[in-house]
């Protein structure tokens, strides 16, 4: 399958924010509700416009997964929960890749899923933090990527 990628616009943040609420919920069993609820508006007003942003759409344009760069760190990746296992997070990756080279990302230790999707995608785990980047108890991955 093909994914077109486009660079993301502010009138996608609604859906984006849609597909990251049911990803968050579909993957991240570690986090409650409130947790979740908490980082939406973060989400919303500021990580989003933070970063360069990138579209995985369908040809009609609608949303299928997103990825937010900060140079060559991935600092999100997601995708629509009911399209997961079809290649849009790899052709995201990829894109960065050709655009960045070596990406690094941090992935939190307790989603398994995105350790291991990660790891496929030919990442290396490089370290690991005791508490996510707003303090929380939730460690994270450090993992690297470097294009062959």
């Amino acid at each position: 399958m093909t994914v077109a990628i486009r660079p993301g616009q502010p009138g996608d943040h609604p859906a984006l924010l849609d597909i990251w609420l049911r990803a968050v919920r579909a993957t991240h069993d570690f986090l409650t509700e409130a947790e979740i609820q908490a980082m939406l508006p973060l989400l919303r007003d500021q990580y989003l416009a933070a970063v360069e942003l990138w579209v995985a759409a369908v040809p009609d344009g609608a949303a299928e997964g997103f990825m937010g760069l900060d140079g060559a760190k991935v600092e999100m990746l997601f995708v629509d929960p009911d399209r997961h296992g079809r290649g849009i997070g790899r052709a995201l990756l990829s894109h960065a890749a050709a655009l960045k080279g070596m990406l690094t990302l941090d992935v939190n230790e307790q989603n398994p899923g995105a350790l291991a999707f990660y790891r496929k995608c030919g990442f290396r785990a490089t370290g690991r933090s005791p508490l996510d980047g707003q303090g929380q108890p939730f460690p994270l991955i450090h993992m690297t990527l470097t294009p062959r």
